[in-house]
């Protein structure tokens, strides 16, 4: 688990993600639409993907992917950013994680 913080907390907005999800492409396409460079780690491409995987499970994450953090804070699943995104919390998050200046 001290691997999974210490690679959320390194930039504003952190996507663990697997490349043959089609819900972590979505989320992904909407931070880079939001003006986001994200970083994202592709847990399905990683030597340590599983291991990854499980310290998102005890995190909470469930599903496991897409699971992002903004700030070093887990915000959750695609659900969670999605419901973020259609309230309009979402850009205030990325304002404050300073991963947008707009």
């Amino acid at each position: 688990m001290d691997s999974i913080t210490r690679l959320a907390s390194q930039k504003a907005v952190v996507i663990f993600s697997k490349s043959s999800c089609c819900m972590s492409y979505a989320i992904k396409r909407l931070f880079y639409e939001q003006g986001v460079s994200p970083t994202i780690h592709e847990l399905d491409q990683d030597t340590e993907g599983r291991e990854m995987e499980w310290a998102l499970m005890r995190l909470g994450c469930s599903p496991t992917v897409p699971a992002v953090f903004i700030g070093g804070q887990l915000v959750g699943s695609a659900n969670n950013v999605m419901t973020l995104h259609l309230n309009g919390s979402l850009k205030n998050m990325l304002k404050d994680a300073g991963a947008i200046w707009l």
